[in-house]
Order: C-alpha cells, then structure tokens, then sequence
C-alpha cells in the first residue's frame, strides 16, 4: 500500500487513505485519524443512527412521514423532483443510501435529530467524526460548521457492520446489502471487473474540491476496507481519477499479494 501513499503525495489537494483486512488485521493508512469533510460520507452514520433508533423501538421503518416543498434539497438525489407526498422511513432510508439522496438525508436527521446522531457517532467510538448541520445546497459553507469524519473513522464503521459488534446481524446485513447497491461506483471501484462490484458495499461523498469514497469488499481472499478522501482538489474530474487509481493500486495489490 506503500505506493498509494507515495502517488497520492504527487497529486494537488490533501488526502487520507486507510486499508484494512478484516480477517488477519493488516492496516495500513495516510493521514487516516485527520479529520476532514464529509459530504456525502456523512450518510452513512447517519443511516446507522436511524437503524439504531429502529432497534430500540423509537420508531417503525414502515412509519410514513410527508415530504413537503420546504424540506427539499437539490443536489444529489431525486426526490426533490417529486409532488409533495409521504415516504416511510425505510424508503428514505434507501434513497439516502442508494442515491445519496439529501432531501432524504435531512428528513432522517430531523427524524432522530443531530443531537442523538452525534451520540451514537461516539458510542461507536468514531473520534474525529461530527454531524455539524443538514445537507444544504450552498457551496460555500464555514470550515466550522462542516461534517467531518476520517478515513480510520469510516473503516470503523464498516469493521462494526462486519462484524455485528453495534447493530443485530439482521440490520448489519442490511445496511451491507443496501450499500452494495449504491449507484456510485466510478471512484474506487472503477476499474474492478463490473461482475465484482456487486460485492463491494461503498458510499461516495463530494463537493467543490472534496472527493471521498469508503468501500466494504468482499472477494475469494477475504473482507477489505478501503477508504480514500480528499480536500483541496482542482476539480472533481481531477478527485475522480485520483480515486479511482487508488482503487486500482488496492485492488492489484490485493489480487497479486494476498493468498
């Protein structure tokens, strides 16, 4: 993994990566505990901290809450392009995690509010993660008030999806299930053989100048997590190809090397 450190060193922006191997607890990480902006990332505690909810009883996936105009947001997702109508929760659940949907993302919040989100965030034990706000459609937002969290932190959490240590294994499962369907696979996923992506769970976060992705990989040789994020980046054409060779040197290095 040396040699994604040393190409992500030559590119423009500042990064993270951290790999681990689930099975024999190899880890290897740049700038891993360094915490940085979100995005889209952010939905993935977020869905984890409604599950939570679900479990302990606050609420039914199937309890149906309106989408009404003022709770749209632009960007990613689709269901602001919709009447206003009632969703259950599980749908926006699903929407926030397969189209990173931000409409969906800031109903959920409201659902189990920042404050209990933030609290589960550390009872999974993430130290540099954070939900500072809602999605919002404004490009330039405070340093102060972003969402922050970090490679080791994402890594964490899928450690805890595999191995049912903070949701039951139903929802662990899935939560794994869901985000092997996340439509977003042209980052580290890229350049993996398309039959394989299916077996690879991941949740891709962007903005100006901020390209993350985070992936839980299942293969012959074993569970992976792979983490890359970066901050300061010319343009996402520039964080999507960085990515994505990252996503090829892990791969490769894995294929050649792991038995």
């Amino acid at each position: 993994m040396k040699e994604i450190k040393k190409y992500l060193e030559t590119r423009i922006g500042s990064y993270s990566f951290f790999f681990e191997d689930l099975k024999s607890g190899f880890i290897y990480g740049y700038n891993e505990n360094v915490p940085m902006v979100a995005a889209g990332c952010m939905k993935l505690p977020i869905a984890i901290a409604l599950i939570k909810n679900e479990e302990e009883g606050k609420i039914n996936f199937l309890d149906k809450v309106k989408i009404e105009g003022k709770d749209k947001v632009y960007g990613t997702g689709i269901i602001h392009e919709f009447d206003e109508r009632e969703y259950t929760i599980f749908e926006l659940l699903v929407a926030m995690l397969i189209q990173s949907d931000n409409t969906a993302a800031n109903k959920i919040i409201d659902i189990v509010s920042i404050e209990r989100i933030n609290e589960i965030i550390k009872e999974m034990g993430l130290t540099n993660t954070v939900l500072n706000r809602k999605t919002t459609d404004e490009r330039n937002v405070k340093p102060e008030v972003e969402n922050l969290t970090s490679a080791s932190d994402l890594a964490r959490i899928w450690r805890h999806l595999y191995k049912t240590t903070y949701l039951n294994e139903k929802n662990s499962t899935m939560l794994i299930d869901i985000l092997s369907r996340q439509q977003i696979k042209n980052k580290l996923a890229l350049y993996i053989p398309d039959d394989l992506k299916y077996d690879i769970s991941s949740k891709t976060g962007d903005k100006q100048g901020v390209e993350n992705d985070t992936a839980l990989i299942h293969l012959h040789k074993g569970n992976f997590t792979f983490s890359v994020m970066s901050t300061g980046i010319p343009n996402s054409v520039y964080g999507t190809v960085t990515l994505a060779k990252c996503g090829k040197m892990m791969w490769d290095n894995v294929m050649n090397n792991w038995h």
